[in-house]
């Protein structure tokens, strides 16, 4: 069985963003990368789904959440925080 390569970012874009221009198949551009024609689909599906997210404001929501739940993490550990000393004050330690 052979190595699995993994691919840059930078290097699935400009596959996907040649995918998407239309101007070669598949199988051609996967022939000059040097990739099995379905990942340029995948990658170009992808991008494509990105797009979609990117226009209809998900992108933005997912961020929001993520920064939502930082804040709520932060909020938790200083909850432990000040039991742990609670604690730790009550047993003499």
């Amino acid at each position: 069985m052979g190595k699995r390569n993994r691919y840059s970012a930078e290097f699935k874009a400009k596959v996907a963003k040649e995918s998407i221009k239309g101007e070669e198949t598949l199988a051609e551009l996967a022939s000059r990368f040097g990739i099995h024609p379905n990942l340029v689909a995948q990658w170009k599906k992808q991008a494509l789904d990105g797009l979609v997210d990117t226009f209809s404001g998900k992108a933005e929501k997912k961020k929001g959440s993520a920064e939502a739940q930082i804040k709520d993490l932060h909020a938790k550990i200083g909850q432990l925080t000040v039991e742990r000393d609670f604690l730790a004050k009550a047993f003499g330690r």
